[in-house]
């Protein structure tokens, strides 16, 4: 299971990789695996500032269709527009071409909210 140590994680299985104040958001490998194939990634909220922990959007696979909670109050700045053709590259690269968003940080201090690689290894292996 690649957990990478330079990312954040939350519970509810996102990833986040901080740059400033700019904050690239996707599911873990875990989170993929636990779906499935992904076929359709919807991001609603591009320009609108979210909560910490309100829905962002939602993954579909095959069998299921998921939340996406945000890690970080922001305002989504950006969305993977490559997963609009190719959903599955969440699932062939989940923290590389399958990131889902970028949010502009409002709350710092949330930074500290995060889990770090080894806490969220704890988290899915139970």
């Amino acid at each position: 299971m690649n957990i990478p140590s330079e990312l954040k994680y939350t519970k509810d299985h996102e990833w986040i990789k901080i740059e400033d104040n700019i904050a690239t958001v996707g599911i873990t490998e875990f989170a993929q695996g636990e779906l499935g194939d992904i076929v359709y990634v919807d991001v609603d909220t591009l320009d609108d500032t979210v909560e910490e922990g309100e829905i962002f959007g939602s993954v579909e696979a095959v069998k299921t269709v998921s939340d996406l909670f945000m890690p970080l109050t922001g305002e989504v700045s950006e969305f993977n527009e490559e997963l609009e053709d190719e959903p599955e590259l969440v699932n062939s690269d989940p923290y590389g071409k399958g990131w889902m968003i970028k949010i502009e940080i409002s709350d710092s201090s949330q930074i500290a909210n995060l889990i770090d690689a080894e806490t969220y290894k704890e988290l899915i292996q139970g």
